[in-house]
């Protein structure tokens, strides 16, 4: 983790901590660290914080075993106040919800953004026995091939009524055309960004 030049002083010796869930962004909790707390969360990898009530160091899931494992940290411009990005292992609020604002954890348009990451992991490493590896060393063409052979197939299953495989066609077509995307070192938010162009409402 990175060393950051936080200001603690401000607070009295605390700087607040937002909790953001990386893959989703949803902001699960904010908590209190202090020097002590940031320095174990740095160490240990998971978010720990300083309880104002109990006066004393707590690592988020110790009794509970629902850990917030560091993905990533930012301080803001002022450089007291931390956004600190994580996995969660299971709920966050200790009345069971996914967040300590009652919202539930899930925002799967975020995945799209997640796949096109994925997708563009593979092409850099290339691994051995991935279909997605497989298909960037055929080539633009095959990959062009793919996008048609999965648009057709998903025009196939929208006449023929049964939504179950439209859905998975459809998947599929929209994963290809990730890949094609990739391909030319382009994005699925380059679409929307289109999208977002045209758009008039």
């Amino acid at each position: 983790m990175k060393e950051l030049e936080l200001d603690f002083d401000k607070l009295g010796g605390l700087i607040p901590a937002i909790i953001q869930d990386d893959q989703t962004s949803k902001v699960l909790m904010l908590g209190f660290m202090n020097r002590e707390a940031w320095a174990k969360t740095c160490e240990t990898g998971k978010v720990t914080f300083y309880s104002r009530t109990k006066q004393r160091l707590w690592t988020k899931g110790e009794t509970s075993g629902h850990f917030l494992h560091v993905i990533s940290v930012k301080e803001d411009c002022d450089r007291d106040t931390l956004l600190i990005k994580v996995r969660p292992e299971g709920a966050v609020c200790h009345t069971g919800n996914d967040t300590c604002f009652g919202e539930e954890n899930r925002e799967d348009m975020l995945f799209l953004k997640y796949l096109q990451d994925f997708i563009g992991r593979r092409r850099r490493e290339m691994p051995e026995g991935s279909y997605t590896t497989s298909l960037f060393r055929d080539g633009l063409n095959r990959v062009s091939q793919k996008v048609g052979e999965e648009a057709v197939e998903t025009l196939i299953e929208a006449m023929s009524g049964n939504d179950e495989r439209l859905v998975y066609e459809g998947a599929d077509l929209l994963y290809h055309l990730i890949v094609l995307l990739s391909y030319k070192e382009l994005r699925i938010e380059d679409l929307v960004q289109e999208l977002k162009k045209r758009h008039h409402g």
